[in-house]
């Protein structure tokens, strides 16, 4: 490791480490160093000096005798104080830090294994040190240039370093910063030097907000290059990684309960005291951490009245500007980074660079808006120039066409002495006295799809006294207006008298011609074609220069439009949200509330803090919690695993705050029902390898749009369990393709004589093994197979429904016995239960044990021990018709009769049970408290200090709030008819739903007939062909199974089945506990609006 590590530096003679620096950071140097001894109380030996190196550039030299336990908190403030200060400087200067060898061995192989580069390249780092910076790094490998060589492969280091891990950890004590990496894993080797921006048009140098690496290979647009994104949300938790890290570092104490998905977190709501002068950085970086859902403490206030609308609108117009740049850079087809890749700007703009941005983009929009119209005015001009060179290479050809025709045209005005078109055209025609006949014509060029209407309405209106000669242009031409490609038509068309000419010109604009005069002199209209011509080839020069110009300037634009976007976006949002606060009577300050986790609550203390020291505030923001009886909303943690399958539950309806959350069980028993209606190993093989696929390439596939795919992706770990329990199911089935596999010893024999003639039954003969899972292979193919099978799987499906039903019940228990409701249990969870099993558990109950017996057992005599096997739905029907007495051949088991008596009477008591004593217990306890002077509950609520430096120092200060929300008063009346829906809805959605769950059965059923039918059609009919003929048969039928299997039996089967268990779990399950009544915790998160899609 340390010989890997030891390439990375160069050494002169003097054993001196040399990295490189920006100018403008000696001055940030000394203030680092100055706070590393106040931090670390040392008094470690500094120096630092400006001197110039051999080649005349400047540089630094420091002197620092560091120690392991410095190491990291020197380079950690040195690193955020340079990138700090260097941005927009191109001069460079060499640091030359004095390190005993071993010391620096330390401090890069501390480096490395605590994250700061894990891959090649790492283009999103996070520092954090007690200085209070947090910053982020483009390229952390751009600290490390070394004097000489190219960089070593990090991936080596990486494996080597893993090795060496013990040994780094005894040198790492100081806790003084901590690091987190957040951005993609992007592999490979950097070989490049660090370069300097160049001073050319690509790179705008004035623009504080253009990337200060613009001109590196990773930023400059390119077609061919993979853009690398990252994921906002992933960067939001790294953000609040560093926060809950430096929390406990600094020591700060609070709740962190373990998040867990069987119940939403703990929420609280907290009451926020701004500095007015730090609230707009403050809000940002709340906005980064994504943990806070304000609420509007001004509902009532016009939103053009609030105290930020001035900065919305400013937003509102720079957004305009940027969408408009966005579309003048698609239609130039210039490639743009995407918004995620800029998504790593987390630090808050002050008020000079916000107006340097928009002048910025103002002049930028100038610019561009002043290349359009030239460019749009000289194709407007070129394009004309091109219409009058068609038309003056075909206006001879018209001509010559027309002199053929002069006999026609003369008898046509019924004038003898009218001049021939030859003399028209040699210019010598005179005015006479007596000439009357002024023959014209008038030329243009037309949209080929309007010519036909053209000649209609000339030759309606003219009523024919014209002549007219069109040909079609055969290059198309590009319409500057709408930059589409059209089709047109040269035209020429010959008449007498003005007023005919001049209506010819209105009707020829009318439909979009454009007209040009031409000179019946051809000596003239060939000077004039040589003339367009010529002008043609300057203007497609000047043509060609505005377009580079124009696409030079929007490809400078481009570099950087996703960061002006985010920005934008991040400022917009920030400001909106500022828009829901209140001002205190001084306007000093901004007060806001918001909800937000419990466990959260020291993490938005250590932001405060961060905020408060970057900005140089000694006001501190104060964080108050407060007691109320608003319902908070339901926040669900989860991860890229579980977000399906709680989308699922949510779809439903949001779970009410801290009730049972069924997307925990849905996990496991969603696929699994799913699995149970396509069983089939081979289609789900297919399944499982469509979700591996989705999965595997899963950072690949995230960029990819379309609401179909994103709604199949967002459920690739749905689709892999699926495909997983279905393979299960299938084996389960013994069913692969419709086919089955001789996995075990079969149990049963088929004894078939050498005369067997096809025809006869034969009946199975039990061999005594015992098939250890599925189904016997044997039965596939008997003429039983379907009846068999029919009634395993229909009994199977009921066992399924009831478990799954009472497990649903059994969650009423944890709701009540969470909320403290004793009378939930007693006069719901119970009397349910027991409802429940007394009829559904006792159905489960006789299917097991009729499956145990062997009912075609004998005695010695050989005569049956027990009667055909009974009819369980008969058992059931005439258990309620008939209760205390079965028939002989209904029995089952002994005193059936009497247990079943039993059984129905305690479920007719528990209908009662569960109508009246909620009801009537509400009703006392009501009673009681009015009795004892209790009235309805006060709305007030009580703010809470905390023991921490951002908190009010008043503790138990009374916040008296006026709230709209008032509990309804108690009517006995309302509470009785709830009582009674909700029991009839359970008594009669008991037998409803058990009923619906038989649909297990019947998709199961349909998908093998199905998939059985399909294998008949196709493959079972090939091979019934031999020789070359079987050959392509084989190969021609199965192309048609497989395609056939993946359209209609995977896709539209699967789909079908994707339904039925959705609606198992919305409808059959979670109506036993679920109220699905909440709302969501939606908190302002500059990651989920960088995540909406833009609408124009």
């Amino acid at each position: 490791m340390w010989k890997d590590l030891g390439k990375l530096v160069h050494y002169d003679k003097t054993r001196k480490c040399t990295l490189t620096y920006s100018q403008s950071a000696v001055a940030s140097m000394k203030n680092s160093m100055r706070e590393i001894k106040r931090i670390n109380e040392v008094n470690a030996g500094y120096h630092c000096q400006r001197e110039l190196c051999s080649c005349g550039q400047p540089k630094a030299v420091g002197y620092w005798p560091l120690s392991p336990v410095l190491i990291k908190s020197t380079l950690a403030c040195i690193i955020v104080a340079t990138l700090e200060y260097s941005k927009g400087h191109h001069h460079h200067l060499h640091l030359h830090l004095h390190l005993h060898h071993h010391h620096l061995f330390s401090y890069l192989a501390i480096l490395f294994l605590q994250g700061f580069v894990k891959q090649s390249v790492r283009h999103r780092l996070l520092l954090y040190s007690h200085c209070g910076y947090i910053l982020t790094i483009q390229r952390i490998t751009s600290l490390f240039k070394p004097a000489g060589g190219d960089y070593v492969p990090l991936e080596s280091l990486q494996r080597n370093s893993s090795n060496s891990q013990p040994q780094a950890d005894t040198l790492a004590t100081s806790t003084s910063s901590t690091a987190a990496v957040a951005g993609s894993n992007t592999t490979g080797v950097l070989t490049s030097r660090l370069r300097a921006p160049s001073n050319n048009n690509d790179v705008d140098a004035t623009n504080p907000f253009a990337d200060q690496h613009a001109d590196s290979p990773e930023l400059v647009p390119s077609s061919t290059r993979q853009e690398r994104r990252i994921d906002p949300f992933q960067q939001q938790e790294d953000i609040r990684n560093l926060y809950r890290n430096s929390s406990i570092e600094s020591g700060a104490r609070g709740a962190m309960s373990e998040s867990t998905l069987f119940r939403s977190e703990e929420m609280s709501l907290i009451q926020l005291y701004i500095p007015a002068e730090v609230a707009q950085p403050t809000v940002a970086e709340l906005g980064e951490l994504g943990l806070i859902q304000f609420r509007d403490l001004n509902p009532d206030v016009n939103a053009f009245q609030r105290a930020f609308v001035n900065e919305i609108r400013r937003f509102d117009e720079m957004e305009r500007q940027l969408r408009f740049f966005t579309s003048q850079i698609e239609k130039a087809e210039i490639p743009v980074r995407s918004t995620h890749s800029s998504a790593h700007i987390s630090r808050a703009r002050s008020r000079q660079e916000l107006d340097e941005l928009e002048e910025s983009l103002s002049e930028h929009e100038n610019r561009v808006l002043q290349m359009n119209n030239s460019h749009e005015t000289m194709q407007r001009r070129f394009l004309e120039l091109n219409e009058l060179k068609y038309v003056l290479r075909e206006t001879n050809e018209f001509f010559q066409e027309a002199a053929s025709h002069q006999e026609d045209i003369r008898n046509s005005f019924d004038e003898p002495d009218a001049p021939l078109l030859e003399d028209l055209e040699a210019g010598h025609v005179q005015e006479t006295q007596n000439d009357g006949l002024n023959l014209g014509n008038v030329t243009g060029v037309i949209p080929r799809s309007k010519m036909l209407t053209f000649e209609r309405i000339l030759w309606r209106s003219l009523r024919g006294n014209l002549y007219m000669n069109t040909v079609e242009i055969d290059e198309s031409i590009v319409d500057p207006s709408t930059d589409t490609l059209v089709e047109k038509n040269v035209f020429i068309i010959f008449a007498h008298g003005q007023e005919i000419l001049a209506k010819i010109r209105k009707i020829a604009e009318s439909l979009g011609a454009t007209l040009y005069p031409i000179d019946p002199s051809s000596e003239r209209r060939r000077q004039a074609l040589h003339d367009v011509v010529r002008h043609i080839e300057e203007f497609n020069s000047v043509l060609a220069n505005t377009t580079q110009a124009r696409r030079h300037e929007l490809m400078r634009i481009s570099e950087n439009l996703a960061t002006w976007m985010t920005i934008v976006k991040k400022e917009k949002a920030t400001y909106h949200m500022m828009n829901h606060f209140n001002y205190d009577i001084n306007r000093k300050c901004l007060i806001a509330e918001g909800w937000c986790p419990t466990n959260e609550v020291i993490t938005i203390q250590a932001a405060l803090r961060g905020v408060m020291e970057r900005s140089g505030s000694n006001v501190p923001s104060i964080l108050n919690q407060l007691r109320t009886q608003k319902e908070p909303p339901t926040y669900h943690k989860t991860n890229k695993f579980t977000a399906g399958f709680q989308t699922i539950v949510d779809a439903y309806g949001m779970a009410r705050y801290r009730e049972v959350n069924p997307g925990l069980f849905t996990v496991i028993s969603f696929p699994f029902l799913f699995a149970v209606m396509f069983g089939d190993v081979g289609h789900g093989i297919l399944v499982l390898l469509m979700g591996l696929y989705l999965v595997m390439n899963e950072r690949k596939l995230a960029g990819i749009g379309g609401e179909m795919f994103e709604m199949v992706f967002g459920g690739r770990y749905i689709v892999l369990l699926m495909g997983a329990f279905s393979i299960f199911t299938g084996m389960m089935y013994n069913d692969i393709f419709s086919r089955a596999l001789p996995l075990f010893k079969s149990g049963w024999h088929f004894d078939i004589p050498d005369d067997y003639d096809g025809q006869t039954v034969l009946v199975a003969q039990p061999t005594g093994n015992i098939y250890p899972f599925g189904i016997d292979y044997a039965w596939h193919g008997t003429e039983n197979f379907l009846l068999f099978t029919n009634s395993y799987k229909m009994k199977m499906s009921v066992i399924l429904g009831v478990i799954h039903m009472s497990f649903g019940i059994c969650m009423v228990y944890y709701n009540a016995k969470f909320f403290r409701r004793p009378i939930d249990i007693i006069g719901g969870f119970i009397p349910q239960m027991v409802f429940m099993q007394c009829l559904f558990g006792y159905l489960i109950m006789m299917i097991l044990y009729k499956w145990t017996v062997d009912w075609n057992e004998t005695d010695a005599a050989g005569q049956a021990v027990r009667n055909s096997p009974p009819s369980l739905l008969n058992t059931m029907i005439y258990m309620f018709l008939s209760p205390g007495s079965v028939a002989d051949a209904d029995k089952l088991y002994p005193g059936q009769s009497f247990v079943q008596g039993l059984l129905v009477l305690v479920a007719f008591i528990c209908i009662p049970w569960m109508l009246f004593l909620k009801p009537y217990y509400l009703k006392h306890e009501h009673s009681k408290a009015r009795a004892m002077g209790y009235h309805q509950p006060s709305e007030n609520n009580v703010r809470i200090s905390t023991d921490s430096s951002h908190t009010d120092e008043a503790a138990g200060a009374v916040v008296a709030e006026n709230s709209n929300e008032h509990e309804e008063e108690f009517e006995f009346s309302e509470e009785l008819i709830h009582q009674v829906i909700h029991t009839i809805d359970f008594c009669l959605g008991c037998i409803s739903n058990t009923a619906s769950y038989l649909r297990l059965w019947a998709l199961s059923l349909a998908h093998a007939q199905l998939s059985e039918v399909l294998w008949t059609m196709t493959l079972g009919m090939a091979w019934g062909f031999t020789g070359a003929i079987g050959a392509v048969m084989t190969i021609f039928m199965f192309t048609m199974w497989f395609s056939l299997t993946l359209f209609i039996l995977v896709g539209m089967e699967g789909l079908s089945a994707f339904l039925h268990a959705l609606r198992l779990h919305w409808v059959e399950f979670n109506n036993k506990f679920y109220q699905g009544t909440g709302y969501a915790f939606e908190p302002f998160s500059f990651a989920a609006v960088l995540a909406e899609k833009d609408v124009a």
